[in-house]
Parts: structure tokens; C-alpha cells; sequence
């Protein structure tokens, strides 16, 4: 037994997860490997890797044709998203296309306050559309409690994925910060700098910390249920999280972001959480210092002395390419993906956009991308 225990410690140096024996019928043990090593997670469990593992936020998305197709046939966004062959399908697409280190569940933000009973439609060309909770009176009809029957689509859809992948890919859940969530919740739609969400939380704190309280327990519970079906990390996304000046940030971005992770991991103790507070600047260092995320995903605005000095002596980066660079190709494309390298990859980095990829960027030049970090060698 002594040497498959020495042959066990060596392969777990290689591969992530435990090596479990299994009993040959003539009573010998057989090791086999139960987890490859999937460098997404390495990079966030400490360890930097010689090549950044890339993936890119929104990567099942309009820029592809298969896409378009597969949401044609669908009809409406949400009938994507709650359809779990075709939410499945979508997932892989980008994975079958560039074999990236990472997929992330097609899903929404918008999909709690959906749970929590909400009306939720989205309508071409417009985005999003809720019954605005612009009210302490209308916030008092809002549910404590969300009904995760109707989310049970996105925990099959994670299910069908997670048997799809390769070992070697990692696969993200993921759910809209509470902030982030609320600013649509009380003003109903996206707006230019979601006022109407910060002069509730002015006007009217305790109402809207309401709302915040019932995003980060439904949250909570939304996550861990992606957990359950198969996810490997997840990403909190605070796409407003740049409109709130510091005082604000601290109480509506960093506080439920923090209280999110710690309900999480109270019962996945080593749960895997990327923390994306978008436009947060120089925040961003108390953002990681208090919620205790494993890495945070950057904006291509960030100021890389800072990050370097500040943020990734502490977590793992992931970013931050314009994706307007991504847009123009070319040599400016090249100039852009190698400043991300020379500034980041020098410590753990998970190479990605510092926002959504857009519909009209050119399959080409996401491969002219792709050849360039790999390419890497550091």
C-alpha cells in the first residue's frame, strides 16, 4: 500500500482533486484519476499558471452566427435562457468554437427578481423591462422569498453542460450583485447612471435596504444551488458598481458583496467566487480586502500600478481587454492584448475582457486573441 499511497500524493501534485482507489476483482488497487487539472481553478486556488487560462464575459453571444440561429428558433430571451437544451447549447458554442479554459451558464442577472415573482420581460432593441419598485409602499409587495422552482431550468442547463465539458474546462455560475440588480428592480429598465436607484437609497435607505436583504439571502441560495448542479466557480457581476461614490460603495456594493460570499461559503467552505465590481477604481482594493472574493475581474479603464500593488499581491486579476480592441483587430488588437500580458501576467491571471464582448466583433479577430496569449510564455 505504501507504494500506491507515494503513486496517489504524486499524480494529486499533478492533477486537481482527490485519487481515489478502486479494488481490481483480483483485489488490487487501481488509482484513477477523478478531476483534471482545470487551470481557471488553479489560477484561483494560488497558483499562477505559465499561460493565462482566457475566457471572455458574454462569449455565447450575437457575435456568433450558431447564436443567432439558436435564438431565433427560441422566440423570446427568457425562452433561451429556461430552455435547457437550448441554454446548454449556447454555453458550448464558444467552448466547441475556441475550446476556452472556461464556460459560463447562459443565464441573466434578472433571473431572481423573476424568481421572486416579479414581472420580467425583455424587449428587442430595448432591454429589460420590470414593474419599477419606486416606492417604500411598492417595496413592501416585494416576496422575501424567491420560488427556485422556476429557476430549475438554469440548474438543469449547468447539469447538461457540466457532463459536456471537457475536464479540463471550468465551468461558472454566476448571479447580478445586489446592487446591480436592485437598480433595475426600482427603476424598472437600464438607465444612463441608474438614478433613480441611488436617490432611493438616499431618500429612502431602510426601503431600499429591503430590497438588497432579499437580493443577497435569494442570491445566496441561487448560487449554491449552481454549485450543487455542477459549477465549479462563480462570478458576482456589479455592472453599476462605478456609479457610487465611496460611502455608497461601501454599504451597497461591499457589504452585500461580502455577505453574499460568507452565506456561500458557510455551506461550501471552499467555494471558488469572482468578484466583478465594474468602474470601482480605487476602491477596488477595499472591495477585495473585505469580501473576501478569490479574484476580481477588471475594467480596462483599471490603472495597472494600483492592481499590481495593491489587488493582485492579494487575489488573482482577471481582465481586462478593451473590447473595442477586440473590435479593431489588427495591430492595435496585438498592442492591446500584450499590455494586458505585460502588466498582469507576471501574477495570477485569467486573461478576459474588462467588459461583454460586442455583437459586431469579428469571429477572427476573438482567434487572432486567442493565438496571441497562447502564444505566451511566462
Amino acid at each position: 500500500m505504501g507504494l500506491y499511497r507515494l503513486l496517489a500524493n504524486l499524480l494529486s501534485a499533478v492533477y486537481q482533486g482527490p485519487i481515489t482507489p478502486l479494488h481490481h476483482p483480483c483485489g488490487t488497487s487501481v488509482l484513477t484519476q477523478i478531476h483534471a487539472t482545470k487551470p481557471f481553478l488553479e489560477v484561483l486556488s494560488g497558483r499562477r499558471q505559465p499561460v493565462p487560462p482566457i475566457w471572455m464575459m458574454r462569449q455565447a453571444g450575437r457575435y456568433l452566427p450558431e447564436y443567432r440561429e439558436l435564438r431565433a428558433k427560441a422566440g423570446g430571451f427568457l425562452d433561451l435562457c429556461f430552455t435547457p437544451d437550448y441554454a446548454a447549447e449556447v454555453t458550448l458554442q464558444p467552448i466547441r468554437r475556441f475550446n476556452f479554459d472556461a464556460a459560463i451558464i447562459f443565464s441573466d442577472i434578472l433571473v431572481i427578481p423573476y424568481a421572486l415573482g416579479r414581472s420580467v420581460r425583455f424587449e428587442a432593441g430595448e432591454g429589460p423591462r420590470l414593474d419599477p419598485l419606486d416606492t417604500p409602499e411598492k417595496v413592501e409587495t416585494l416576496a422575501g422569498q424567491g420560488d427556485f422552482t422556476k429557476l430549475e431550468p438554469v440548474f438543469e442547463a449547468l447539469r447538461r453542460v457540466r457532463r459536456e465539458l471537457d475536464p479540463k474546462i471550468a465551468l461558472i455560475g454566476f448571479c447580478g450583485a445586489p446592487w446591480t440588480v436592485a437598480t433595475y428592480m426600482v427603476a424598472g429598465q437600464g438607465t444612463p447612471d441608474q438614478a433613480p436607484a441611488r436617490m432611493m437609497a438616499y431618500r429612502h435607505p431602510d426601503a431600499f435596504a429591503k430590497i438588497i436583504d432579499v437580493l443577497v439571502q435569494n442570491s445566496i441560495q441561487y448560487l449554491l444551488g449552481q454549485l450543487k448542479a455542477g459549477a465549479d466557480a462563480l462570478q458576482i457581476f456589479d455592472t453599476w458598481a462605478g456609479v457610487l461614490p465611496p460611502r455608497e460603495f461601501q454599504r451597497w456594493s461591499i457589504e452585500p458583496t461580502r455577505r453574499i460570499v460568507e452565506g456561500v461559503r458557510a455551506k461550501v467552505p471552499g467555494a471558488k467566487i469572482i468578484g466583478f465590481p465594474r468602474g470601482a477604481g480605487a476602491l477596488l482594493p477595499a472591495y477585495v480586502a473585505a469580501t473576501g472574493v478569490d479574484a476580481v475581474s477588471i475594467d480596462w479603464a483599471a490603472e495597472p500600478s494600483l492592481i499590481r500593488e495593491r489587488v493582485q499581491n492579494r487575489v488573482a486579476v482577471q481582465g481586462n481587454l478593451d473590447p473595442l480592441a477586440l473590435i479593431a483587430g489588427g495591430a492595435a488588437l496585438d498592442q492591446a492584448v500584450d499590455d494586458v500580458l505585460a502588466n498582469y501576467a507576471g501574477g495570477r491571471l485569467i486573461f478576459n475582457l474588462g467588459h461583454g464582448i460586442q455583437p459586431e466583433t469579428p469571429i477572427a479577430h476573438v482567434e487572432q486573441m486567442l493565438q496571441r496569449v497562447r502564444a505566451y510564455r511566462g
